[in-house]
């Protein structure tokens, strides 16, 4: 029998293709999801009759894994306990999008159940399939339709290209129903796939990766995306946090031991912005004379706001105030592991605007004793 297509641009409401395409992997059946990368054949991963159905489908040997399509990044934790500081900071930047992330065994990924997290709760055959070395694949598509049948399915999608083994990956539902045909229950058509190339596969062990399969997302953009990040925060980001970026910048080159300019090449990336900040708003006077009294350069200065996509890829967060950390936590609270005041002692750094140079000396000796104490307690990797 043909497989049934639904054409997602023709329904007036999506919430009936999710509900049939979660009620067909329920019950074991093939669904061919469009993603932002290329089309992908998937079945419930909790179903060992469903996967059993996408080997064949495939044409593939078991020893070829699937990978397992998850929500969110922050579900990851529940497979890999223990993801590993790279693999997280991919994970929180990348997702949902065209990474395929492989973790274990160092990242606590095999080995005891414990260890597995949820991985050990599939069906035994499922095991095989989707971490037959110990390590297992996980991505989140960036489609809404994938995304919203994985949060009312019971478990996550063992996901593959939905061509046969051999065949190039289709980028249009006409081509796989040419390739897959009667060996799949439900096609759900959105028009071609937005890149057209697979998912970039890294594997991220510890603290370095390596490159797997070469796809959407290039070498440059991986390294920047696998950097250590720390955002320094204030209010207006023409101050206290402006002068503590360069600070920093300073400090964290000589314990690298390398110079200001060659930071980003060793991984670390160090910048500011204000809770309250207007773009393109230049530095203070008087932070800018105090700061060449340091021999450093603050003149070239922006200010930025602070934005979700700064508080996702930050790994470190660093506050001037209790207020800033407090205000940023009601925003984000996702980012509560990642946030602390400047200050050990949780006090405030006072902010020095519209008060004399020598208040601005104070505040800088404030932030530079404060970035000394902070540095012994962050791991530049």
């Amino acid at each position: 029998m043909p497989p049934i297509v639904i054409d997602l641009r023709q329904t007036d409401d999506s919430r009936d293709v999710v509900h049939r395409a979660v009620q067909t992997l329920a019950e074991g059946g093939l669904v061919v999801f469009p993603t932002e990368t290329v089309y992908g054949l998937g079945a419930s991963a909790r179903s060992a009759a469903g996967v059993q159905k996408l080997i064949e489908a495939k044409g593939r040997s078991q020893n070829a894994p699937f990978t397992l399509a998850i929500k969110s990044a922050e579900e990851a934790f529940d497979y890999v306990p223990q993801l590993g500081r790279l693999a997280e900071r991919l994970a929180r930047r990348c997702w949902p999008g065209p990474i395929t992330l492989v973790v274990g065994p160092e990242n606590g990924a095999a080995g005891s159940e414990e260890g597995n997290g949820l991985i050990h709760q599939l069906p035994k055959s499922v095991q095989q399939v989707v971490a037959p070395n110990g390590t297992v694949g996980l991505r989140v598509p960036a489609h809404d339709v994938v995304l919203d049948v994985l949060r009312m399915l019971a478990g996550p999608i063992a996901l593959t290209s939905a061509n046969r083994s051999g065949q190039p990956a289709a980028v249009t539902a006409e081509q796989v129903v040419e390739f897959l045909g009667d060996s799949v229950d439900l096609v759900i058509d959105d028009g071609r796939s937005r890149y057209g190339q697979p998912s970039t596969v890294i594997r991220a062990t510890g603290g370095e990766y390596h490159c797997l399969r070469e796809g959407v997302v290039g070498q440059l953009a991986i390294d920047r995306l696998s950097s250590m990040i720390v955002l320094l925060v204030c209010t207006g980001n023409t101050c206290r946090s402006p002068m503590a970026e360069v600070i920093m910048r300073q400090l964290v080159a000589e314990k690298l031991g390398c110079s200001e300019a060659d930071l980003d090449q060793q991984g670390t990336i160090i910048t500011s912005a204000g809770i309250a900040a207007a773009a393109g708003c230049g530095p203070s006077h008087e932070a800018v004379v105090v700061m060449k009294e340091k021999g450093i350069d603050l003149s070239k200065h922006e200010s930025q706001p602070l934005t979700d996509k700064l508080v996702r890829h930050a790994d470190v967060i660093l506050t001037m105030t209790e207020g800033h950390r407090s205000a940023i936590l009601r925003r984000w609270p996702d980012a509560s592991t990642r946030l602390l005041t400047l200050r050990p002692d949780g006090k405030d750094i006072r902010d020095p605007i519209g008060a004399s140079t020598n208040v601005y000396r104070e505040c800088a000796e404030e932030v530079q004793t404060a970035l000394r104490q902070r540095l012994d307690e962050i791991e530049f990797k």
